[in-house]
């Protein structure tokens, strides 16, 4: 196959399989968006201690850490399209757990139950690089954008299903809360088929037979989109570390930011907004730093979103009572982490022989998730010594070894590209 054809297949493949892709994590995001809101609040009334109800988030964090490897192993082996479609189906089995423990009022089932829907994350972040695997270089981080910004339906409207879910849940002689799991059973359940009908060719398994393909022709003066650059693993491992410590620096300082509101006088309706704002933030303008790395290339974006994240660490420890600074902070917190996300990932594809993908995206996310479980456990300790601006002095410090660690990378870029 020349490498013209081989192009015109990958394109012509690719725009379906990042509509199938975005569509399954919009129908995938509206289970997770809403399971996170009311995950908190279950715990809170099975248990009977306000003081739990955070360890929903961690539980989902760790279930989601814990399944990026094996989900990647299963990539790896069968596709994309058997493990991200069997990742739906392990997610529905957490959320048939959870409406047991909730009925039951078993609280061990219901902490077993979010971390197995947990899965249901991994999957999103999995989504994404799989819109990758059959992109042209110049619209990899665009392409891998799209799905991330699909999110935001999810994150957007699933918390609003909470009420809808306890008139279902009481309908049906439920805990008025487990109803809204019901609905993410359904979510999942549409997302994995839209998944495993839809999503042929599979972009991984494909993208190696262009590769094998290519290498028969012969070697090419120039990397083959499908190829992964010849760097050696260091810039791999940066790219993952670069990642992680963006996310650890947005889960810290969002984990507190309601208590921070709270102590100085804001209500429910505050919290709210701010974390809605710090959401969009995240995902809005995803499609558009995918395509200024497309454009002017993965590092400076790198640097420009922890430069971002650097403002908004220092605008969240200096903003003290004024809630408008806070709210800018969380916004630029967001857009920060988005542009390390988006950039980093496509990054982390570029510099990854194709073979070993599915094995680096995998610890990526693994990492990630590791690293947001950490911080936003280690976040209330440092909050209770020092409140938000030692908190913000701590992120700081996340910010300052993501700076160092994307100017190294920056110095590998004669080896890389």
């Amino acid at each position: 196959m020349s490498a013209v054809s081989g192009r015109a297949v990958e394109n012509g493949a690719q725009r379906r399989i990042v509509a199938i892709l975005s569509l399954a994590t919009v129908l995938g995001g509206l289970g997770v968006g809403a399971s996170l809101s009311a995950g908190a609040l279950l715990i809170a009334e099975v248990t009977g201690n306000d003081a739990l109800s955070g360890l929903g988030s961690t539980m989902n964090a760790v279930g989601a850490a814990l399944a990026g490897m094996p989900l990647a192993r299963l990539a790896a082996r069968r596709g994309r399209r058997v493990a991200l479609a069997s990742g739906n189906a392990v997610a529905v089995l957490g959320a048939v757990a959870i409406i047991a423990a909730s009925a039951a009022g078993f609280s061990p089932l219901l902490f077993a139950g979010l971390a197995v829907l947990g899965v249901a994350s991994a999957v999103q972040l999995q989504s994404r690089f799989a819109a990758a695997d059959l992109a042209v270089p110049e619209n990899r981080a665009r392409d891998l954008s799209l799905v991330v910004w699909s999110i935001t339906v999810g994150a957007v409207i699933g918390p609003n299903l909470i009420t809808p879910g306890e008139i279902l849940g009481e309908a049906l002689g439920l805990p008025g809360l487990a109803g809204i799991f019901i609905f993410t059973i359904g979510a999942q359940l549409s997302a994995g088929i839209v998944v495993w009908c839809g999503l042929r060719p599979d972009p991984l398994l494909e993208s190696r037979r262009l590769a094998e393909a290519a290498a028969a022709d012969g070697p090419s003066p120039r990397r083959s989109s499908t190829g992964g650059g010849p760097g050696g693993r260091a810039p791999q491992f940066l790219a993952i570390a670069l990642i992680a410590l963006a996310h650890a620096t947005m889960v810290s300082v969002m984990a507190m930011t309601p208590l921070q509101i709270a102590q100085h006088g804001g209500g429910i309706t505050l919290v709210g907004l701010t974390i809605s704002l710090h959401i969009a933030g995240m995902y809005a303008l995803s499609p558009v730093f995918g395509m200024l790395s497309g454009r002017i290339g993965a590092r400076p974006v790198l640097l420009l979103g922890f430069s971002v994240l650097a403002l908004a660490v220092l605008g969240a420890g200096l903003g003290g009572e004024s809630m408008p600074v806070v709210q800018v902070a969380l916004v630029l917190l967001g857009i920060g982490w988005s542009m390390v996300t988006v950039a980093g990932s496509a990054l982390l594809t570029e510099v990854t022989p194709v073979e070993a993908r599915p094995r680096r995206q995998g610890q990526s996310d693994t990492a990630m998730n590791a690293a947001g479980a950490a911080a936003g456990g280690a976040s209330g300790l440092v909050f209770a010594i020092g409140g938000f601006p030692v908190l913000a002095a701590v992120a700081g410090a996340l910010v300052v070894l993501g700076v160092s660690a994307a100017v190294s990378l920056r110095g590998r870029r004669q080896s890389i590209d």
